[in-house]
Order: C-alpha cells, then sequence, then structure tokens
C-alpha cells in the first residue's frame, strides 16, 4: 500500500513540474537555512565541552560596590588562591593562579615567532585536561620548563623532537620543553590564551610586584578551579563569598568585594553582568538564531500547505473517484502525508546539496569553522526526524482538507471551494509577509546602531596611527633612538609610548582623593602612562590647558584629565588641581575631550594620563603623510629590528583596531541579513507559485474581461491588487511588533540610535515593490494571453 502511494506521489510531482520546483526549492531553502543555523547553535553549544571536567571547573570572579552600582571583573588578588586552599580546600580538586594572555616573542636559534600565552600553576594541565602528546604535563613545577601546543612546537622546531630543547621567551628567560599538548578546538574559550603555558612560580619572580603576593587590593590575576567531587558549585560558590572581604582593612571594605563562581558552562554564552548578576551575552544570538531559522522554516512549510491547497481543486475528483470507490478517509490522509514526506526528503536531499557549497561563506560571516556532521549519527537522526516533521506540519492542513471532500457533490460538478476557502491561504501569506518585514526592519536596525556607532566622536585621530605592541622591553630600553631615528627618516612626525593601546585601558585605579571629594564615594578610574609626545601622537582634542611637555620638569608630578574625569570629580576648573594618587600629589594640567578606548556603544570612562619611566607596552607612530604607507612601514620594519632583533615586526594601524570593535554587531547583522534575504526569497517564491495558479483559476474570468474591453494594466492592477493587500496587513501587523523587539535590543546600549519612521516607510515600501515584481510576470502573462485559448472550452 505504501509503496503504492509512493508511486502516486512520484506521478503526481513529475506531472506538477512547476508547482513541484516551487515546493521542493522552496523547502530546500528553508530546511538549509535550518540546518545552518542548527550546526551555529550546535557549536555554540558545544562551546569548551572539549574539557573532560567541564561540569566542574570554574573561574574566579568578583563583584565589588561603586558609588551603588556593582561591578563584576574576572580579575582577583594573588592572596586569595591560598585563602581558598587553607580555609576552603575540601571543596577544590584543583586551584590554579594565572596571569592574562599577551603576545610573546618565542626564539629557537634563528627561527622567532610571535604568539600569545600564559603563566599558570602546576595543576592547570589537570584542569583543563590537556591531551599531552609529548613529555609530562608535570613540568610547570620547575621555574624554568615550558609546555607547547602541537603548532607551537611544530613551528618552532618543525618535525624535530621539542622535549628538553631549549627556547628564549621575550628575549629574556630560556625555558626547556617538558611537554606537548593537542591543540586546543576553536570552540574554546581559552583557545587564543594558552598556545603554550610557561610556569607561574618564574612570572611571580620575576614579573610581579613582591608586595602583590599578599597585596588584597592588587586585582590583576586569575583563578581557575576545579571543584572536588560532588562538591555543589552553587554551595561553594556562597560559601565562599567572603573570603576577600574578610582578609582586608574597613578602607577597602566599603567596596563590599564579593567572590564567587563563574561556571565553564557559563563562559560563552553567559558572559554579561550587570549590577552584579548575569545579564546575558551570547545565549541572545542562540535564541535570536534559532527562532529565525525556525521561522524560516515555517515560511517554507507555508508555501507548500498555500500550494497544496490552492491546488485542491484540480484533485477534487480524484479524491471523489477514490472516496467512491470505497477509499476511506484515513487512508487519503495517509496517501496526501506519504506524498509530503517523499517532497520533504527530497528537499532535505536537496538542502544538504545547497549546504556544502554554502558553508564556506556561512563560516566567513559566522567567524566558524563548522562542517557537516557525516559520520555522526545524531545529525542523519535529526535530519530525518526533521524531514517527518517538516513533511507532516507542511501537509498537515492540505490533507485534512483534501480528504474532507464529499464525493457525490465533487463528481455531480457541483462542488464549490466555497467565498471563504482562500482565507487560510490569505492569512499564511500574511504570517510569511509579516515574518520577512520584521527581519527586514532588524536588519536595517543593527545595521543603523553600527553606523551610529561607528560616526561617535573618538576623541582623537586615527588616520595614518601605527600601534605596536612591544613584545620585549629592547625598544622600551632605546625609545629615545627609535624616536629620533624615525622621525629623521621622515616617515613618522611624531613617537611615543604609552601603558595601553589606543582601543583598550589596560589598568585601572581608586582610592584617590582631590579638593571636594565626598567621602562617600568609591572611585575608579582608568589610568594611562604616557611619553610627553602622546598627546601630539594620538591628536588629543584639549579644551583646558596644555599638552604634557619635556620643557617642564614638574610634570613628572602633572596629569592630564579626560572630562569624563572632570564631571566625575566635580570640578569647575579643573586646571591647577592637586589629586593625591600613587602616594604623590599631581597637579591637573589640562583638559582633553573623551577618547573612546572602551565599547562604543557606552560612555567614555573617566581618565587619567600621566608621565611614567617605567611604562611598558606601546609604542604609537604617527606616519608622516607625505611619504606612502608601504615605504613608511618598511622603514618603520627595518628600525625595529635594528633595535629589537628577537622580536618578530607586528603593527596594527588605530582604524582597524577600532573597526574590530564593532566585530560582533557586524556579524550579527550580515547573517541578519543573510537570513531576511533567504526569508523575502522563501516568501517570493511562494508568492510567485500563487499568482501562477490564481492566473490559471482566473484565465476564463480574465478572458471575458479582455473580450469586455478591460486593458492589461485594468487586468494586471485587478490580479496585483490582492496580493498587495494581503502584504499592507502584514505591514501593519510587522510593525508594532519590530518596533518593541528593536526597541528592546537598544535598550542595551548606552549610546544608541533612534528608531526612525523612515525605517518602516522603506521597509514597507520595499515589501510592497518586492511583490509587484514577483506576481507581475504571471499577471501581465495572463493579461496578454489570448482570450479565445481560454473560453473556446465554453
Amino acid at each position: 500500500m505504501i509503496k503504492n502511494y509512493l508511486k502516486i506521489a512520484w506521478r503526481n510531482i513529475l506531472k506538477n513540474k512547476a508547482s513541484s520546483v516551487i515546493n521542493i526549492g522552496g523547502l530546500a531553502v528553508g530546511m538549509a537555512v535550518a540546518m545552518l543555523i542548527g550546526l551555529w547553535i550546535w557549536d555554540e553549544l558545544a562551546f569548551d565541552k572539549y574539557h573532560q571536567n567541564y561540569n566542574s571547573i570554574a573561574q574566579v570572579m568578583q563583584n565589588r560596590t561603586f558609588n551603588g552600582e556593582v561591578s563584576t571583573a574576572r580579575a582577583v588578588p594573588i592572596p586569595l588562591g591560598n585563602e581558598l586552599r587553607k580555609s576552603y580546600g575540601s571543596d577544590f580538586r584543583y586551584i590554579v593562579m594565572s596571569s592574562w594572555s599577551w603576545g610573546h616573542v618565542l626564539t629557537v636559534g634563528d627561527k622567532k615567532i610571535s604568539s600569545g600565552g600564559t603563566f599558570m600553576e602546576e595543576d592547570a594541565p589537570k584542569l583543563f585536561s590537556l591531551k599531552i602528546v609529548k613529555g609530562t604535563g608535570t613540568g610547570l613545577k620547575d621555574p624554568s620548563s615550558i609546555l607547547l601546543s602541537q603548532s607551537i612546537a611544530t613551528a618552532l622546531f618543525g618535525n624535530a623532537d621539542p622535549l628538553g630543547k631549549s627556547l628564549s621567551l621575550d628575549n629574556e628567560k630560556s625555558f626547556k620543553v617538558t611537554g606537548v599538548y593537542e591543540d586546543l578546538p576553536q570552540n574554546i574559550t581559552l583557545h587564543d590564551d594558552i598556545p603554550f603555558i610557561a610556569p607561574w612560580s618564574y612570572y611571580v619572580a620575576s614579573s610581579v610586584d613582591k608586595s602583590a603576593v599578599a597585596d588584597w587590593g592588587n586585582n590583576s590575576f586569575q583563578m581557575f578551579v576545579q571543584l572536588a567531587p560532588n562538591a555543589d558549585m552553587a554551595k561553594v560558590s556562597a560559601q565562599i563569598k567572603n573570603a576577600k572581604l574578610n582578609n582586608i582593612s574597613k578602607d577597602d571594605a566599603k567596596y563590599k568585594p564579593e567572590i564567587f563562581l563563574q561556571p565553564m558552562s557559563k563562559w560563552h554564552l553567559y558572559s554579561e553582568f550587570k549590577n552584579g548578576v548575569i545579564s546575558g551575552g551570547k545565549i541572545q544570538y542562540v535564541w535570536l538564531f534559532g527562532i529565525i531559522g525556525l521561522f524560516v522554516l515555517l515560511l517554507a512549510c507555508i508555501n507548500f500547505m498555500n500550494l497544496s491547497t490552492a491546488q485542491s481543486e484540480k484533485r477534487a475528483k480524484e479524491v471523489g473517484i477514490r472516496k467512491a470507490v470505497g477509499s476511506l478517509r484515513g487512508q487519503l490522509v495517509i496517501q496526501f502525508f506519504c506524498e509530503s514526506l517523499l517532497i520533504a526528503v527530497l528537499a532535505f536531499l536537496f538542502s544538504i546539496a545547497l549546504v556544502i557549497p554554502a558553508l564556506p561563506l556561512f563560516n566567513t560571516l559566522a567567524g566558524k569553522n563548522i562542517t557537516l556532521l557525516w559520520n555522526d549519527p545524531v545529525f542523519w537522526s535529526l535530519g530525518g526526524g526533521f524531514s517527518i516533521f517538516t513533511g507532516i506540519l507542511a501537509d498537515s492542513y492540505p490533507a485534512l482538507y483534501l480528504s474532507s471532500f464529499q464525493p457525490v457533490k465533487v463528481l455531480k460538478g457541483a462542488f464549490r471551494a466555497g467565498r471563504f476557502a482562500a482565507t487560510p491561504r490569505k492569512v499564511l501569506v500574511v504570517m510569511q509577509f509579516a515574518v520577512s518585514v520584521i527581519l527586514i526592519i532588524g536588519t536595517v536596525v543593527v545595521f543603523r546602531q553600527i553606523q551610529f556607532a561607528k560616526n561617535r566622536p573618538v576623541g582623537y585621530n586615527r588616520d595614518g596611527l601605527v600601534n605596536i605592541a612591544m613584545a620585549t622591553a629592547d625598544l622600551h630600553k632605546q625609545f629615545s633612538v627609535v624616536r629620533n631615528e624615525l622621525m629623521q627618516s621622515g616617515v613618522a612626525t611624531e613617537v611615543a609610548e604609552s601603558s595601553s593601546p589606543v582601543t583598550h585601558i589596560d589598568n585601572n585605579m581608586g582610592g584617590l582623593t582631590w579638593s571636594g571629594k565626598d567621602p562617600s564615594l568609591s572611585d575608579d578610574f582608568g589610568i594611562i602612562s604616557v611619553t610627553p609626545e602622546y598627546g601630539k601622537v594620538i591628536g588629543l582634542q584639549f579644551t583646558d590647558g596644555r599638552d604634557f611637555s619635556r620643557s617642564f620638569l614638574s610634570d613628572s608630578t602633572a596629569i592630564v584629565l579626560n572630562e569624563a574625569a572632570v564631571k566625575y570629580m566635580a570640578f569647575k576648573k579643573p586646571v591647577g588641581e592637586v589629586v593625591k594618587l600613587m602616594g604623590g600629589n599631581f597637579r591637573v594640567i589640562g583638559v582633553v575631550k573623551n577618547m573612546i578606548m572602551e565599547s562604543p556603544y557606552e560612555p567614555a570612562k573617566q581618565t587619567i594620563y600621566f608621565l611614567s619611566k617605567n611604562m611598558g607596552g606601546y609604542l604609537h607612530i604617527r606616519l608622516n603623510p607625505q611619504i606612502s604607507t608601504h615605504n613608511a612601514l618598511a622603514k618603520i620594519e627595518s628600525v625595529c629590528k635594528t633595535y629589537s632583533p628577537s622580536a618578530p615586526f607586528k603593527y596594527s594601524f588605530a582604524d582597524n583596531a577600532y573597526a574590530k570593535k564593532f566585530f560582533d554587531e557586524e556579524r550579527i547583522g550580515k547573517l541578519a541579513s543573510f537570513f531576511a534575504s533567504l526569508a523575502i526569497f522563501i516568501s517570493c517564491i511562494g508568492l510567485f507559485g500563487m499568482a501562477s495558479f490564481m492566473a490559471e483559476q482566473r484565465a476564463k474570468e480574465l478572458g471575458v474581461r479582455k473580450v469586455l474591453g478591460a486593458t492589461v494594466f485594468g487586468l494586471w492592477r485587478l490580479m496585483s491588487a490582492d496580493f498587495v493587500s494581503l502584504v499592507i496587513i502584514a505591514l501593519i501587523i510587522a510593525a508594532p511588533v519590530s518596533w518593541y523587539f528593536m526597541q528592546q535590543w537598544l535598550q542595551h546600549y548606552s549610546y544608541h540610535a533612534e528608531l526612525s519612521w523612515w525605517i518602516f516607510a522603506a521597509t514597507a515600501a520595499g515589501a510592497i515593490i518586492i511583490t509587484l515584481l514577483t506576481v507581475s510576470y504571471q499577471s501581465i502573462k495572463a493579461a496578454l494571453a489570448n482570450p479565445v485559448r481560454s473560453l473556446r472550452s465554453e
């Protein structure tokens, strides 16, 4: 019986080629979109599951209260590690202190590579369940040992065995390779942080101020833990809440520090905090694209339902004959479901054929490395279940509708679809375009928000500004020579150093005092040490006072404030005010416009600039606009290699670094526009199919109208009006829905664009134009047809 149903289904597919192509093509596109989104969600949900102890690993974090607002940070003090071991040791299997990851130079002979890396305590390989492929993971006990990932080991030693061999780190210390571990997958939070792991003991001895070892106020480090077997994450987190508060002075206690555990399962998807509690993160994108995937698939199903139901009259006599010779309604339902399932299976196979070439483009848009799970039985089980579900969903209404026809009326020719028979189809078309319009408006709002933030004044000049992260101290030690040589060569108009890049504030400080400070104020400032040339190189815009100068020896105890700091400190005349910080008194000599260094969607942070001889970090070069960028970079590379031969030459342009701040939003916008375009495409496929069917059904009516004098334009307007009216209804429904959700989305940003009426107007006009273009071909074709051919059978 089933074989017979499938044979009939195949014959119907071949008989109605146009509608079959539309049905299968629409479903295939919908399934392909859902499959791409499903693979993306699968990758997002699988983040960090590479680690065997995924469910028991956490990062130790802390909340601190500043003026009534709770701030969450991943940075903790070193003494906290000893306190957790001493007072709560039974709750933890491993406790690992860690530095932050930054760029380093690894050297073996003449071979040098630049790579990120982290200093960690000896239990790190066990905690993160690193897969050791050579040597041992216990080598970090020795302060002169180092563990390398496979890719770094290969880059440095080629095919030779790296174990026992030495390498130089940042041209300062020689380490012996004691272990090599498997590269971490891309969907790992620490993927870019631990291409190598060096000993924590060496880092503390060489790079950390000795006072920090016992300083509870120095929050400059990271801590990772693995819970003991059977320990409960929430209970342990609650127990260690006051681990820091119980060990600090009353002055520091006013910040109300609270220690808690952030489980690894939430590192990727729940990384945003507001007022001390999780406020979201990338999980919102998982939900967003999951809903979009379901909607796009629903659009494809709507197309199938519409076309199947619309062609019901064509199959009315078939149903009547089958019922007359004894077919039961249940058998007819099964027959139509078999046809639907066959179409769904064919669409699933075609969707795979669409996904294969689309994956590289999708990976580029999504920043992923997703592949089809060919060998995963779960994938094929989901695909099969997906097809069955889609087939049943898409054919549920047509099967029940077609099987309900009364055979007597059908065979006597008395069957009429009824005045409300087209209502379900119209409702489905309205749903299609409502969803499509919401996606379009959402895409426009996302891109407009990105552009709005990009156009925000940044307080400095990004054009022609080159930044170099100094992996070794060589350039800093010879800064004056490097600066003079670059300027004398003519490639640079000025050169400066700073402790932070222009797109981020690396250091923060509290506990400052100044005249008129509210005693209850818990202050927090961004602190940037600079050379006197920094303002000129960056292009800081002074609104009051002056910049630093080498001509004034007193500038060693001078500071420059940004406008946010002036407002924060409530200075009416800031120049000349004295601020106490770092144990000394500093005089304000200038005020600059806010420099957007953190998120372009948030207010600028109150920031203090001061001179320091012991800064680290970043070299800033203002290129001479009269010299070609290519020649300038070649000269800069030559100078850098002369004075820092051990470090690879790596640079970035300030405008490119700033553009990266929009990376996540732009990626989401591109993905949303990609899916919105496909949603419109699927909707247009459905409209085209419906227009074809209506033109065929109304052929005789159009013939009569044409004989009686109707013009082609009049017939086109008649045929198009029905669809345009449905789209207008969809617009009326979609406008308030999209306004509500996009308004909610914009509220996540302190600095955001406003929803303008023209977005809705332009989207409405575009939807109507797309509708007219889609249905016009069939409408005009029907209007131009010879009426004699449609009327001669009457």
